[in-house]
């Protein structure tokens, strides 16, 4: 690691007065991660260098208004794949970012958005309960979708190929990659990691991926854990026969004994074996589908 070791980015997550609301509201995103994943497992956490990348904070123009975003891709790219990394419930923080230099490294664009930029910072909010009251819950599926939007016309002008769109997405943002999926025709394949597939629907979400089957455009790889107590294994199952029912070649992984955030390297639900695996799915499925 060149220019961030692991004791820097734990300095960092520790250190709560490192960043603030102000420096936040005016558009950059988080340092370290939020107070309601604390504390980090720093023994299994990841942490991918910048060397030969280019890595860092951009904002975002959007009809309303400029929204931050961190972004990392091989240095003087100029049409490399897009990779849209849609955050966690705790927003775009330092595995969200480690996440876009892993694509950054294998040739890709990833930028990573923050979604609820306009509703608060979750950052310092202590735990789920609290970010989804104050702040998820605030935000529309219509206004994901528009920023999504946004960020992928910046990426195919700012180094990425607007022909070569993709999208992966964790916990919240899993949900999101299905429905985007079904939003914009241009997206060539998707990857939902343990992304909720049913639930009622409100105002800000009137549907949900398992109401959306048959207007999926874009192929998506599903993953799984069979031992996650949010996502019961039964909507799972009804979601991968209704894209069967459908013709649809979007495929769903499941890990038997894995929990929910199994991908997640910096917290106790952390499984290396199935993160692992499902990262060579991931980048087998982009290929596949023409994202290389």
């Amino acid at each position: 690691m060149n220019d961030m070791t692991r004791q820097d980015l734990l300095a960092l997550v520790t250190n709560k007065d490192s960043w603030s609301r102000r420096e936040f509201m005016a558009g950059s995103v988080a340092t370290g991660f939020a107070l309601a994943v604390q504390p980090v497992c720093a023994q299994t956490m990841i942490v991918t260098d910048t060397q030969g990348l280019t890595a860092g904070d951009v904002q975002i123009p959007t009809k309303d208004g400029d929204i931050p975003a961190y972004r990392a891709m091989p240095a003087g790219a100029r049409a490399a794949p897009i990779v849209l990394v849609v955050h966690e419930i705790f927003g775009v923080h330092e595995h969200i970012k480690d996440v876009c230099r892993r694509f950054g490294k294998a040739g890709y664009l990833g930028v990573a958005p923050s979604l609820y930029h306009r509703q608060g910072d979750v950052s310092q909010l202590k735990n789920s309960k609290e970010i989804f009251a104050r702040v998820v819950n605030k935000v529309s599926d219509a206004q994901a979708m528009a920023d999504l939007d946004a960020t992928a016309a910046w990426a195919a002008t700012n180094g990425g190929s607007a022909d070569k769109l993709g999208i992966t997405a964790f916990c919240w943002g899993g949900r999101i990659a299905w429905l985007y999926a079904a939003h914009n025709q241009r997206v060539k394949a998707g990857v939902a990691w343990y992304g909720r597939l049913v639930g009622e629907r409100s105002e800000m979400t009137p549907a949900h991926p398992i109401d959306l089957v048959d207007r999926i455009n874009a192929p998506v790889l599903g993953l799984y854990g069979g031992a996650d107590a949010g996502i019961p294994n039964d909507t799972v199952d009804r979601m991968r026969d209704a894209l069967k029912a459908a013709g649809k070649k979007s495929v769903i992984h499941t890990y038997p004994d894995a929990p929910h955030g199994f991908h997640a390297d910096y917290r106790p639900t952390y499984r290396k074996e199935h993160a692992d695996d499902g990262w060579k799915r991931a980048f087998a499925w982009f290929r596949q589908h023409g994202l290389a």
